[in-house]
């Protein structure tokens, strides 16, 4: 992992983004804005997966005036997503957003940006410039004969620029395009040119199985030479299904600590279980789990333990049976049929056990 690519920090509510500050990760509310319940309802299920930052589509007047009743009720920073009317930019800034997500040469004329920046300025509210790849200026793929990295990196130069000679440099800055080859190019090139944060991402990257894979594949490239500030896992499914993934790749890419780890082995003609089955039950029995905990499945009983010697608690499969380890050691033999109702007893006896050393820590060391 070579070292952090240097960006100057901005703050969207009570999260740092760029500079030193952790990378984060974010999702989009799929609900209609103007569906005020519905979409507090998911915005509530993606700060429980680990949604730090969220990001609401704004394309009429009565989607704008909602935001301040969702955003009082909310956790997570509320970034309002504008596309071409500036009174909607506007509008969502009155209503308390935390960030803005819009193009200033896609709003209007200057005097229309300079609207947007003044009131920006005054609530020190940042603006994500976000670059698509299927939405290039027509001129700019006229020039490059259709959408390109470099034309990608024109295009955000362009933006960028309008908010420099406006003097506002509160900004982060997305290349997103559908080719991971594409937007890795464009923010190599971006990145040795402007020192504001970048938000990552690999736009419309489909349903979850190729979608995971190309996000991790485009993400995983950038993250692993420094470049990248913030995450959007953008996938055809549950956006807390974005917030999953993007967590898993910050995981192993080892910039992320914390949370569920699971490992599984893959399986082969050792294995007595089912243990494609088995690993699913138990990946979506603990798939809710926010604590801190390594659980593993192994589909062979005489290799398991030790392979997931790292893993705090975990399963090998054998012929009609399951051997429970806790840290390496086998603790319980249990019928397959009770495996995944065993695992959670142990996982939540393993977790009471640790807040209890916790909690006994500061009294035993007076």
């Amino acid at each position: 992992m070579t070292k952090r690519r240097k960006t100057r920090q901005i703050q969207l509510g009570n999260v740092k983004v760029g500079g030193d500050a952790p990378i984060t990760v974010q999702s989009m509310t799929k609900t209609d804005t103007r569906d005020v319940q519905a979409t507090l309802l998911e915005i509530w299920s993606l700060e429980a997966a680990g949604c730090e930052i969220v990001r609401c589509a704004v394309p009429v007047r009565e989607a704008a005036e909602k935001l301040g009743e969702i955003k009082r009720q909310i956790r997570v920073p509320l970034v309002a997503d504008i596309h071409f009317n500036y009174k909607l930019a506007l509008m969502a800034l009155e209503q308390g957003v935390d960030g803005l997500r819009l193009n200033p040469g896609n709003i209007g004329g200057k005097h229309f940006v300079q609207e947007v920046v003044n009131l920006a300025k005054d609530k020190r509210i940042p603006i994500r410039i976000g670059v698509n790849a299927g939405s290039l200026e027509k001129d700019l793929l006229a020039k490059y004969n259709g959408p390109t990295a470099q034309g990608m990196v024109e295009s955000a130069l362009r933006h960028i620029r309008i908010l420099e000679d406006l003097n506002y440099p509160e900004m982060k800055v997305s290349l997103k395009a559908s080719d991971p080859r594409m937007m890795i190019e464009a923010y190599r090139v971006l990145a040795d040119q402007v020192d504001y944060p970048f938000h990552l991402g690999v736009t419309e990257a489909g349903t979850p199985g190729v979608g995971t894979i190309k996000s991790a594949v485009g993400l995983g490239a950038l993250l692993s030479e420094g470049i990248g500030d913030t995450i959007r896992v953008s996938l055809s499914a549950d956006p807390t299904e974005e917030v999953r993934v993007g967590i898993d790749i910050l995981k192993a890419l080892g910039l992320r600590t914390g949370g569920l780890t699971f490992v599984s082995c893959p399986s082969c003609g050792r294995a007595d279980v089912d243990l494609v089955k088995l690993a699913k039950e138990v990946e979506d029995e603990f798939r809710g789990l926010n604590e801190e905990i390594h659980i593993a499945v192994m589909g062979c009983e005489v290799n398991g333990p030790g392979e997931a010697r790292a893993a705090d608690i975990g399963v090998a499969g054998g012929r009609g049976i399951g051997l429970i380890f806790k840290n390496g050691e086998v603790i319980r033999k249990v019928a397959e049929k009770d495996i995944v109702k065993t695992m959670r007893e142990e996982v939540d006896k393993f977790i009471a056990e640790r807040k209890a050393a916790r909690a006994a820590a500061p009294a035993e060391s007076d």
